[in-house]
């Protein structure tokens, strides 16, 4: 067999290692124009990496690992999509389901490439996996389970426009069919539209009184009581989440998001009375679940200062959802901001930041954004850092120097939160990367 892989990142590495008895031609560095002259026909198949736009006209057998993951894995597949959340809300159903007895895997965006894993898996395990818009462009079957968390626009510098971007994440339900589940954040209105689209049992959340799976017949006759649920379920969550000092509303809104798949995927019947059955294997997952690293990590306190990396807020909207996630009523926040510059709109994460975030204090602006996103500021709103090790510092001397909030006589710890909303690729070697540095120098701070 003859292959031909357009890229040479984690996945291709992974799928040269999977057909590794087969004749690989692999093309890396290369232009979107450069590809018509690869002589492509010749290939058996041609695997694309993720970011290599899936419409080229070329007669050849094009496909994906995630194309081909699909077409040969022997399990149950729930699939997890959207702009925020996708690991979070996949690391906690594995962990749910892992709690019940089933043997998961975890592939795909979160950094799993699906290829290493398909020769383990076995019919009767259960396969959670991450997809991004990229991994969706041209997936021709869709999981049993779709999760499709809140959409919003991202990824505009490589998609044909937000259109395109959102007929990419469809994928996730495009060809299910009415034996599947489809999952879906109701207050977003992308998230609906996608999950119109499926011929699947719908089931949505955040959680509603009037959802027939959540209460099963609500009626005084059979006891069924949707009180029993909420005060089951979310104060577990709420426990959990203040112990690992996890932030935001979107990490419940993750979690009922996981519940629900994991609830579709044993078959239950509402989703009370899986709660209730199962109540302590939930906390059990819940209380095992490790927040992923870089998603407003909990890092240190330091002086009456608490210090927070959000370092995979690439984007806008992750940025967002951060700022959202600390309670003007608690805290004041210095934000750490700024990076590779794609050519992005900038004028909504510009008003978030210095219009529409009271307790945002100051923003110290790095990278090659940083001009543009000062500009027509006031500049009391902002400064400017070299490096990051310089705006960490900065940062420190800012939030010590700034009043605390006040609850019950005792002062309530300052934030520095890193959420760059945006790529890392002008400083640093990826979102990883720039983690770690920012990491070791909160932890340098003396």
């Amino acid at each position: 067999m003859n292959i031909a892989i357009l890229g040479y990142g984690k996945e291709g590495q992974s799928i040269e290692n999977y057909f590794q008895n087969a004749e690989i031609k692999i093309f890396d560095n290369f232009k979107p124009d450069d590809i018509k002259t690869f002589d492509l026909e010749k290939y058996d198949l041609v695997f694309r990496s993720p970011s290599v736009h899936p419409h080229q006209e070329i007669k050849a057998n094009w496909t994906s690992s995630t194309r081909y993951f699909f077409d040969h894995c022997p399990a149950k597949i729930i699939g997890v999509t959207g702009t925020k959340g996708k690991g979070t809300t996949c690391t906690l159903i594995k962990s749910l389901l892992d709690t019940l007895g089933q043997t998961t895997h975890l592939v795909g965006n979160i950094g799993n490439p699906a290829l290493d894993a398909l020769d383990k898996i076995q019919p009767d395990d259960v396969v959670i996996f991450e997809l991004s818009s990229f991994q969706l462009w041209d997936l021709d079957k869709s999981p049993h389970i779709a999760t499709i968390l809140r959409i919003e626009p991202d990824h505009l510098d490589i998609h044909d426009g937000f259109d395109d971007y959102l007929d990419a994440k469809s994928n996730i339900v495009t060809h299910q069919t009415k034996d599947d589940f489809c999952i879906y954040f109701r207050d977003n209105k992308d998230s609906k539209k996608i999950a119109e689209k499926s011929k699947a049992k719908k089931l949505s959340y955040p959680f509603d009184d009037h959802d027939e799976f959540i209460t099963g017949t609500a009626t005084p006759e059979n006891g069924i009581v949707l009180d029993g649920f909420l005060f089951s379920f979310r104060p577990i969550l709420y426990s959990i989440f203040l112990k690992k000092k996890l932030r935001g509303k979107h990490f419940i809104e993750n979690s009922e998001a996981a519940l629900l798949a994991v609830a579709a995927y044993e078959n239950a019947k509402n989703l009370e009375d899986f709660v209730r059955k199962n109540e302590a294997k939930i906390r059990e997952g819940l209380e095992a679940f490790t927040p992923l690293p870089h998603r407003l990590q909990f890092i240190r306190k330091l002086n009456n200062v608490e210090y927070y990396d959000d370092n995979y807020a690439s984007a806008f909207p992750a940025l967002d959802v951060a700022l959202n996630a600390f309670n003007p009523k608690f805290t004041n926040v210095i934000l750490i901001a700024g990076g590779k510059d794609r050519g992005l709109d900038l004028t909504k994460m510009k008003q978030k930041i210095f219009h529409d975030t009271p307790n945002l204090t100051k923003a110290i602006l790095i990278g090659e954004t940083k001009q543009k996103l000062a500009e027509n500021e006031p500049t009391e709103k902002y400064e400017f850092a070299d490096n990051l090790e310089s705006a960490v510092i900065r940062a420190k001397e800012l939030a010590e120097a700034t009043p605390h909030k006040v609850y019950d006589g005792r002062q309530l710890p300052n934030t520095v939160l890193m959420s760059p909303g945006a790529a890392s690729f002008d400083m640093f070697k990826n979102f990883e990367d720039r983690g770690q540095k920012f990491q070791k120098a909160v932890k340098e701070l003396k």
